[in-house]
């Protein structure tokens, strides 16, 4: 018999609580305990890494690092590294949107705090464990940490725009920066040792609950991040370390100039020729953290979409042929079978649903996608289903469902006829009258044959527009929805239970 499993998404920044921003304290503890009442079984959330410039977690500064943004002061108080008055204020945020950057700033002033009681006064026990991670983690931590450092330490500023000895990582330069910046430095890798232990508190909570975390791998790297800043070599840069090419995807119904991303695209000659050891160490880094992950962009590694840097939309660009089956198999060849969720929108062709079945990963849906005129359409209806499907209402980058609805033809190249026409099919479908559009989907992937299915947490709590996560190819106001947690009760977690009762999930 299969394992049928039904899960929400929610990003921990969502979560509620104090100091700007959710964290990975007594909220995060509390949702899981709400998701386990509700019969829930996956719990999703996007990349885990520090975030940069517009606060996008798919352009993290590293795809190894955890966010400092996610650790829980009200935890470090508790382990007496910080006093309850350290507490007091903070980023005055409305309670239902996070203020990342403000944010950002005063909860790193506290784990400096916290960083230097700890070094003053810290248990053996305390010191060994720190220092033991410190030698796990050497690998990525010790860059990590460097690099942080020069980027506060100018202003910010990408890698490329620092003095030339640093950005191109001369040996010298490198030591003498270490010594000058010692005690930042050691700030950066204690954040990093309480970001790994918080996380692996909520882990084990949500394993003994039942409760399975599906996590998320950019297939693309931001410019600005310390896997390129170490090894340019791996990506297809100029001599000035610029990207000569960027990321992105073509013209499609959904946008007419298609979507400029700009990370710098990979080498992949240079990645094979290693073995592809690179990506091995991702993967292996974000499967010590979550149990399943979602491949971002998957599509990517049958032929991806190369645009010229100086390009200002994706018209440019031209399909080149990725990695494919060689890089998975070396994956499957070094971590065993591959835990991975491929997600596959976009422009989908048989070579690319091809390479998914032959690694026999599931693919995804897409509730939203299915009543318009998209050709893909009649793939995304839940008839149409196979079982090695993670069907979503909608993703991170959706409008929530309510918002879906109640909205017009605005951001897209439909007309207002193709909204009328989508949403008459989608009340015949649902066989609904749309009055509770977002349950009614929620009971369509549930119902469905797909081994999962999984809604964004606004979905269930059937918020509009303005709790939408992420507009795609937007810069501001994205990434800061949370919820008040009086939102979320009893009778959330009790509908959800029925349908996972009716369902068999």
């Amino acid at each position: 018999m299969r394992d049928r499993r039904s899960g929400i998404l929610l990003h921990p920044t969502s979560l509620p609580g104090p100091h700007g921003c959710g964290d990975l304290g007594g909220a995060a503890h509390r949702f899981a305990r709400w998701l386990s009442l509700a019969g829930q079984r996956v719990w999703q959330v996007l990349p885990l890494g520090p975030t940069g410039f517009g606060d996008s977690p798919y352009q993290a500064l590293s795809s190894r690092a955890g966010n400092p943004l996610l650790v829980s002061l009200e935890v470090l108080a508790r382990e007496g590294w910080l006093e309850d008055a350290d507490l007091a204020g903070g980023p005055d945020s409305a309670p239902e949107r996070a203020d990342l950057p403000g944010a950002a700033r005063w909860r790193w002033e506290r784990l400096a705090r916290a960083a230097r009681a700890f070094a003053e006064g810290a248990a053996a026990q305390g010191s060994a464990e720190l220092e033991d991670f410190r030698a796990r983690e050497r690998d990525w931590l010790a860059d990590w940490a460097l690099f942080a450092v020069l980027k506060e330490a100018h202003g910010g500023r990408p890698w490329t725009e620092w003095p030339a000895p640093l950005a191109r990582r001369a040996p010298a330069a490198l030591d003498a920066a270490r010594a000058r910046h010692a005690e930042a430095i050691f700030v950066e890798e204690f954040a990093q040792w309480c970001f790994a232990r918080q996380w692996r508190e909520l882990r084990d909570h949500c394993r003994a609950l039942g409760i399975s975390l599906l996590g998320d791998l950019p297939i693309y790297v931001a410019h600005d991040s310390v896997e390129v800043w170490t090894r340019p070599d791996l990506f297809r840069l100029g001599p000035n370390g610029q990207p000569e090419v960027v990321s992105g995807v073509p013209p499609d119904y959904f946008s007419a100039t298609g979507q400029r991303w700009g990370n710098p695209l990979w080498a992949w000659e240079v990645v094979a020729r290693e073995g592809w050891e690179p990506w091995i160490a991702r993967l292996r880094g974000t499967l010590a953290l979550v149990d399943r992950v979602r491949l971002d962009h998957f599509r990517g590694l049958e032929a991806y979409w190369e645009i010229p840097a100086a390009a200002t939309t994706a018209e440019a660009g031209r399909w080149v042929p990725g990695p494919g089956a060689d890089l998975l198999a070396a994956l499957e060849r070094a971590l065993g079978p591959l835990p991975l969720v491929a997600e596959n929108l976009g422009v989908i062709t048989p070579e690319v649903e091809g390479l998914r079945r032959r690694f026999h990963l599931p693919g995804m849906a897409i509730l939203q996608f299915a009543f318009g005129k998209d050709p893909q359409a009649p793939s995304f209806r839940p008839h149409a289903y196979a079982q090695d499907t993670v069907a979503y209402t909608g993703t991170h980058d959706n409008d929530t469902v309510m918002g879906w609805w109640e909205g017009g033809a605005e951001g897209s190249t439909r007309t207002a006829a193709d909204v009328a026409e989508e949403k008459a099919h989608a009340r015949a479908y649902l066989a609904t009258d749309g009055r509770e559009m977002n349950w009614a989907m929620i009971r369509a992937i549930e119902a469905s044959v797909a081994d999962t299915a999984i809604a964004p947490l606004q979905d269930v709590l059937g918020l509009g527009s303005a709790a939408r996560m992420n507009q795609p190819s937007t810069l501001g106001g994205n990434w800061t929805w949370r919820f008040r947690e009086e939102d979320l009760g009893p009778a959330h977690a009790e509908r959800l239970a029925e349908l996972v009762r009716l369902y068999g999930r």
